[in-house]
């Protein structure tokens, strides 16, 4: 697990900080069973995050990624991409394991842009969760809804704010009611696209999986379909 030191924040080009929750692989993705088995699901799981990581560090206003997991297999994965991993010391829960992130994040730099980013996001753009981030600039504590309307999965704390993530259920209406900013950018589906269902999965594939997730997919027998886009991974 790689340990955060401390470090000058980088410029506005490139202010936030993403923190990315990752359950253990062998328990995450239970609602895409019986369709999928536990190992596919384990599978998926970990490409479903390796896309999002990906796509994140490619990002022009992401400065760094920090992946909250105790899954071994995960945490060396996503470090290979750059990704900073941290223990889930508290073991508490998703909400638990993003306050843990931004604690590790403000350590470090204490004046942090901060947001919170669901780790199951396979057709994730780069372009698209900048328009996010930008607009989540302009408020002290912003959200973005998932595809469905109920979740949520993007939760923006900006420099010195309260970072309190309500995820989980109905998200949504908790993060409106704790006083954060719905956000509508306009067209983003895939920083809104959160995988948990077959019918997920088939609609973030038509969005157009990024490689990981195609590749898992194709080593199933099942073709993501249109063409998955291309990788997100930053040059180096």
């Amino acid at each position: 697990m790689t340990r955060m030191r401390t470090e000058p924040d980088a410029g506005p080009a490139a202010s936030w900080s993403l923190v990315v929750p990752l359950k253990p692989l062998v328990l995450a993705k239970s609602r895409l069973a019986p369709a999928v088995d536990g190992a596919a699901r384990a599978r998926l799981a970990l490409a479903f995050a390796q896309d999002t990581v990906a796509a994140a560090l490619a990002c022009a206003a992401v400065r760094d990624v920090v992946v909250v997991t105790d899954d071994a297999r995960a945490g060396t994965a996503l470090a290979a991409l750059g990704a900073r991993v941290t223990e889930d010391t508290p073991a508490a829960g998703l909400n638990a394991a993003l306050a843990h992130g931004a604690r590790t994040v403000r350590a470090a730099r204490p004046r942090a842009a901060l947001a919170a980013l669901n780790a199951d996001l396979p057709a994730l753009r780069p372009a698209e969760l900048e328009r996010v981030l930008a607009a989540a600039a302009a408020h002290p504590r912003a959200f973005l809804a998932d595809a469905a309307g109920i979740g949520t999965t993007l939760l923006a704390a900006a420099p010195g704010a309260p970072f309190t993530p309500r995820f989980g259920g109905p998200s949504r209406a908790r993060h409106a009611a704790a006083g954060a900013v719905e956000l509508a950018p306009g067209a983003v589906p895939g920083v809104r696209r959160d995988v948990d269902t077959p019918a997920d999965l088939r609609a973030a594939c038509e969005l157009g999986a990024g490689p990981h997730t195609s590749a898992a997919l194709a080593a199933l027998g099942e073709a993501p379909a249109p063409t998955p886009r291309a990788s997100t991974a930053p040059p180096g």
